[in-house]
């Protein structure tokens, strides 16, 4: 893949950028098995599941500079100067395509991009989301509620100009600090919720909750976590750290109970809402999975997808449990070592890498453990 962006040093967010695909998949494949090689045999390994190298991205996270007349759209450099990334190759083709639009309505309605050396503005971030039938999430994250009426104003036009946007809200994050939205999301939508249409589960993003960025690979991931659970007894799964409930609508069947535990309840409210039309007994709680699990008897099958850091606490309760399968998804194999290290009684059977993030280091790992 070519980037302008890259070339021109505008922006280097993309580290392994000019390196051909295969070798990226490659690099990243056998770093994934020498994180895990004291825990995972050569034989459980399967092939890595390639992603598009561009076009890839079904979510932009827009940081928002410039001025009222002339707002950037991409990413601030180190002196908060806005560096505008419309053009990103990245981008599924539909999201790219509605961005030159929404720097223009941040004109129209007269939003103060947010300055981070004065601490003056109003628009701090543009977060957009793509749906696989080509509708539109934006939230606009705003340092106040100052903007908020002009946005209502003139939203009928952004509509008229974007017919498939579904989904619009504002997010308040009246702080300075470097995260990307604030609790309070205001609706500027009558529909609150997004729906991910994958092969077989359509999934339901509210604003605050959280989907893989890779929509091809994440169908991926999903469809191998089938395969494999498929292959093992159980008919009672937690889905712990369970997010929008991805993976435990995914494994939802007839004969099967799923009950999925996520601390936020925007995330809980989306996995209720896809789980109307889905078979098998499922159900879905804010709650924090170490405490719950430690509450309750064991099940048959636990599915965890936490996050970055892993799951910590979790490791010494499933050790010392009669849990016989466990499906750990992780994005950090350093970290997936260390809790694979702490449950010597489960052995890796089955593990293999998704390039979730083409042209970076980042990555996927989906492992099946099984008592020894």
């Amino acid at each position: 893949m070519q980037c302008d962006y890259f070339d021109s040093a505008r922006c280097r967010s993309c580290t392994l950028m000019g390196v051909p695909y295969d070798e990226q998949l490659r690099r990243k494949d056998d770093a994934v098995r020498r994180a895990l090689a004291d825990v995972a045999d050569h034989d459980a390994w399967s092939p890595p599941f390639a992603s598009r190298e561009a076009g890839f991205r079904n979510k932009a996270k827009l940081a928002v500079g410039g001025t009222i007349s002339q707002p950037t759209l991409g990413i601030m450099d180190r002196q908060g100067t806005g560096i505008d990334l419309r053009g990103c190759g990245l981008y599924e083709a539909g999201l790219g395509a509605v961005l030159p639009r929404l720097g223009e309505f941040v004109t129209q309605a007269a939003i103060a991009p947010y300055h981070l050396g004065t601490r003056r503005g109003e628009l701090k971030n543009l977060l957009v989301t793509h749906s696989p039938d080509g509708e539109l999430m934006v939230r606009f994250v705003l340092r106040s509620q100052e903007a908020v009426s002009r946005i209502r104003k003139h939203l009928p036009d952004l509509r008229r100009g974007l017919p498939q946007l579904r989904v619009a809200s504002a997010n308040i994050l009246p702080e300075h600090k470097a995260v990307l939205e604030g609790d309070l999301e205001i609706p500027l939508t009558d529909d609150e919720s997004l729906p991910m249409r994958l092969d077989e589960v359509t999934l339901h993003l509210r604003p605050q909750s959280f989907f893989q960025t890779n929509t091809a690979v994440a169908e991926g991931l999903y469809a191998q976590a089938q395969q494999w659970c498929a292959e093992v007894d159980g008919t009672y799964i937690w889905d712990l750290y369970c997010g929008v409930g991805g993976f435990g609508l995914h494994l939802a069947a007839t004969d099967r109970r799923v009950t999925g535990i996520e601390t936020s309840p925007e995330a809980v409210a989306s996995a209720r809402l896809s789980a109307v039309d889905r078979p098998g007994r499922l159900e879905f709680f804010a709650q924090d999975a170490v405490a719950f699990a430690r509450a309750r008897k064991a099940p048959d099958l636990v599915v965890v997808n936490p996050p970055r850091r892993g799951i910590g606490d979790l490791t010494g309760w499933i050790e010392a449990s009669s849990v016989a399968t466990v499906l750990y998804s992780s994005c950090n194999a350093q970290s997936l070592a260390v809790d694979l290290s702490r449950m010597p009684s489960m052995r890796v059977t089955r593990a293999r890498m998704f390039d979730m993030f083409p042209q970076t280091n980042h990555h996927e790992v989906l492992v099946l453990l099984q008592r020894r």
